[in-house]
């Protein structure tokens, strides 16, 4: 793409009422337009990012068996209150309307009541199963607190995943390969060493759910780690009878006995999280299954969500510095910001022309052909954070090579001047 082709601006300041730091850096460097507070459009370089993410977590998904649909937003009251899910009492993030013919009906906050509703037209022998489905899709949910930028959004993007599993082994067994799944997708995007899975609260789901929380100063919640034996607990249930519950079932069978002071709090953001619902809503919902004796039995049902935006804006908090954003290479919008600097004769607009067309048939490059100062296109591409900057001056063709400037990893800051043969070669690595 070539960025005088971009209808969206680079800003110097955010808007005064954006008080986080993700939302700040996104909406001066056009990734993303603030509509309102916790409600955000993504613009064509947000929605690249937001693509990239999903790519590696949709790989992640298939490769344990998941596939991909997507279910309306649009929710039956009568649905929801087989399981008590429609009342604000037990659910207070509902946005609700009517239709013309007076229906209630709700905007998808979760989807485990339709899909698994949706299942009985599938699922009738325990031939049917297992099934594991997932959907990438805008969910809304009416948050009280909408100040940590796209971290906590009234509108946002969510991979849901739902697990149908014949009894409660075949159950455990999927639910510890989606973690693993999951911290996959964590290493993947770069924030594997700080991400832990914590045991936590499982609020209007379940009594008990696992977070997968990344340390970040930006977050809003708190989380207690002992780094010796890789253990997390979220604030909300850090207590003697959870240390208890850790001691017997998480290390093993030496009933070992752990003390708040094993543990350290640190500052975090939520990242995704799982829920062992159990049969209790296929239950409620209806949904059975005939064994092999005939007899109808409750399927087991387990969800498992990975806020994209969320992590977006996670993954933004935590690589970012006073430039700008330094985004991972594997979800960055582009690979290369190709900088063509101005000159009197028009040689450098030539060259960096000529060196596109060749880049952009292996590698995804934003081409800065603005005529505007090299001050300018050095401070927006710092601020945009995309990995490699390639700049084309008077003085480089002069010398027969390319300037090369590392935005990311711990080549940051790095510059080194390679000829063109050399710049492919590093490229194709």
């Amino acid at each position: 793409m070539k960025q005088s082709h971009l209808f969206t601006k680079t800003r110097k300041e955010a808007p005064a009422d954006e008080v986080s730091k993700n939302a700040q850096l996104l909406i001066r460097a056009g990734f993303i337009h603030k509509e309102m507070a916790g409600v955000y459009s993504f613009l064509p370089l947000g929605l690249r990012v937001i693509e990239n993410i999903e790519a590696i977590i949709r790989e992640e998904m298939d490769a344990i068996g998941g596939e991909e649909l997507i279910m309306t937003a649009l929710q039956r009251k009568e649905l929801w209150e087989k399981t008590d899910r429609w009342n604000d009492k037990n659910v207070d993030v509902w946005f609700k309307s009517k239709l013309k013919n007076d229906t209630d009906i709700g905007f998808g906050w979760s989807h485990e009541e339709p899909i698994t509703d949706m299942m009985r037209d599938y699922v009738s022998s325990f031939r049917d199963l297992p099934i594991y489905v997932y959907q990438f899709q805008t969910k809304l949910r009416n948050e009280l607190r909408a100040k940590s930028g796209i971290m906590r959004g009234r509108e946002f993007i969510m991979k849901d995943m739902y697990s149908y599993s014949l009894d409660e082994k075949s159950h455990q067994d999927f639910y510890d390969r989606a973690i693993k799944a999951y911290m996959n997708v964590f290493k993947r995007v770069g924030i594997g060493a700080d991400t832990f899975i914590t045991f936590a609260s499982g609020g209007a789901f379940t009594q008990f759910s696992h977070e997968f929380q990344t340390i970040t100063d930006g977050g809003e919640d708190s989380i207690y780690i002992n780094r010796e034996n890789n253990i997390a607990v979220n604030e909300e249930v850090f207590n003697e009878e959870t240390l208890e519950k850790i001691g017997n079932d998480v290390i093993g069978n030496d009933h070992r006995k752990f003390k708040k002071e094993d543990f350290d709090k640190v500052t975090t953001a939520e990242v995704g999280n799982i829920f062992n619902i159990g049969t209790k809503k296929c239950e409620q919902l209806g949904l059975f299954y005939t064994d092999s004796e005939g007899k109808k039995i409750p399927v087991w049902l387990g969800s498992y969500g990975i806020g994209i935006t969320r992590l977006m804006g996670v993954i933004v908090e935590k690589f970012s510095d006073k430039d700008g954003i330094v985004w991972p290479e594997c979800i960055a919008p582009f690979q290369v910001h190709l900088i063509g600097l101005l000159d009197k004769e028009g040689k450098v607009k030539v060259a960096a022309e000529a060196l596109y067309e060749k880049l952009t048939k292996n590698v995804e490059v934003l081409y800065d052909d603005r005529d505007v100062r090299a001050g300018e296109k050095f401070a927006d591409s710092d601020l945009m954070g995309i990995p490699v900057r390639v700049i084309v001056s008077e003085k480089n063709i002069a010398e027969g090579v390319f300037e090369i400037k590392y935005r990311q990893g711990g080549k940051s800051g790095e510059v080194k001047k390679v000829s063109e043969v050399d710049l492919f070669k590093m490229l194709e690595k």
